[in-house]
């Protein structure tokens, strides 16, 4: 008869402790299943592209309805097929935008793309970075840094082309990097193998140097996608990734997503 007691963990042949952690993340991440959202977000924002297409938008996408009603800006009027910014205080019998209520558009926009090049290039940076950041903090925070991100983005492309229609995900996806060099910086977690502070320094020197691009979109997705995660990190006393976010996490991000659209209302009310 085998002696009653607890077998010892390095001996039960299972593994156990820290190393079944490890195992399962590596397991979890080898299979896609951490990635489960960035792979939904790249696919539902092909979709909308797509059916943009079926509509006959063109290639660039500049045209129909959905380019129409969810392209982002603040004064605009629908010209045929085509979306036109206008000055403010312009009349006209069909004005669309933020400014006359059309508040969806803070998060259709970044669902938007101009033409295949550019779809390519944000769905890359979001498999690349969305991937290995859901993945280290889990389906649920991620979603939520880039939906606010998104919103962030929004926010600051009207702070700067209230008028010029905006389209992309890149505001998102900074937000992406922005939460992923607060947790390389501060936390130590190298989410993005070190490179976050390197990747959005190169980012930002092409957004400053290529011309029709948004650099309110893409500085206020960054600062929302950080500050997001300061919050979860309940601003340094929690880690992003395994530690409570509490109260003062989710608020953090509600907060974020309020002020982007409080922003947005302080931008574009004089534009109605």
């Amino acid at each position: 008869m085998a002696p009653v007691g607890i077998r010892c963990p390095e001996h039960s042949g299972r593994p156990q402790g820290v190393q079944r952690v490890a195992r399962g993340a590596q397991r979890a991440a080898y299979e896609g299943v951490g990635s489960k959202v960035t792979r939904a977000l790249i696919a539902l924002n092909i979709l909308v592209y797509v059916a943009e297409l079926l509509q006959g938008s063109g290639v660039s996408a500049t045209k129909g309805s959905i380019y129409q009603n969810g392209a982002l800006l603040a004064n605009g009027v629908k010209v045929g097929d085509t979306l036109a910014g206008l000055p403010a205080h312009v009349p006209f019998p069909d004005l669309v935008g933020v400014a006359h209520g059309e508040w969806w558009r803070m998060l259709t926009a970044a669902f938007l793309h101009y033409g295949p090049f550019h779809l390519l290039l944000n769905m890359l940076a979001l498999w690349w970075f969305g991937s290995a950041l859901e993945r280290r903090i889990g389906s649920g925070r991620f979603i939520a840094i880039y939906i606010v991100s998104g919103l962030a983005g929004s926010a600051g492309a009207l702070m700067l082309d209230p008028t010029t229609p905006t389209v992309g995900a890149s505001g998102a996806i900074f937000g992406v990097l922005g939460a992923g060099l607060v947790m390389e910086q501060f936390q130590r977690d190298y989410v993005f193998g070190g490179s976050a502070l390197g990747v959005i320094v190169l980012n930002l020197v092409f957004t400053f140097s290529v011309a029709n691009i948004s650099i309110g979109g893409h500085i206020g997705g960054l600062l929302g996608g950080a500050a997001c995660a300061f919050g979860l990190s309940r601003f340094g006393r929690a880690h992003i990734a395994y530690g409570r976010a509490g109260l003062l996490g989710y608020a953090t991000i509600v907060a974020v997503g309020a002020a982007s659209f409080l922003l947005a209302y302080w931008k574009t009310r004089g534009y109605a």
